[in-house]
């Protein structure tokens, strides 16, 4: 596994922009188990972690490793979460959610700023829940390169 600090915020491409749709799909990890969850990965796929995002708001730990969102926390703070399907990562989430929106889609949580850019949930005609992201630089990251 990668030294990383696992309570710090820290992504190797911190923004989408430009790049194809990348679907996640979604790990749930107990309590202390991120890195465990980000060494397996790792191994698994012969790749290093490429994101770690502490998401306070929520009580969760998250960490991006090759085509995985591994997401830790307890049983409460993990229930929102489990519902939906997997993570699309794209390049921009307007053209989706309109999309979406003019197809129908039920928004079950709105366009919002999330800690990696922004995002949101929406529920498919055929009843599938799918999180959009699309990643941008904080301001730390922008100033950092």
């Amino acid at each position: 596994m990668t030294d990383r600090d696992l309570s710090t915020f820290w992504r190797a491409e911190p923004s989408s922009e430009g790049r194809p749709p990348r679907v996640l799909i979604r790990v749930f990890l107990e309590p202390d188990r991120l890195g465990q969850g980000i060494a397996y990965y790792e191994r698994l796929q012969a790749v290093e972690v490429d994101a770690i995002f502490p998401y306070p708001e929520a009580g969760l730990r998250l960490a991006t490793v090759g085509g995985f969102l591994l997401i830790e926390g307890d049983d409460k703070r993990l229930a929102p979460f489990r519902s939906t399907t997997g993570t699309l990562l794209v390049d921009d989430v307007t053209p989706y959610y309109d999309q979406l929106v003019a197809d129908g889609a039920e928004i079950v949580v709105p366009l919002q700023s999330v800690p990696t850019g922004s995002g949101f949930n929406a529920r498919h005609p055929d009843g599938t829940v799918v999180e959009y992201v699309q990643h941008r630089p904080t301001p730390q990251e922008l100033t950092a390169g």
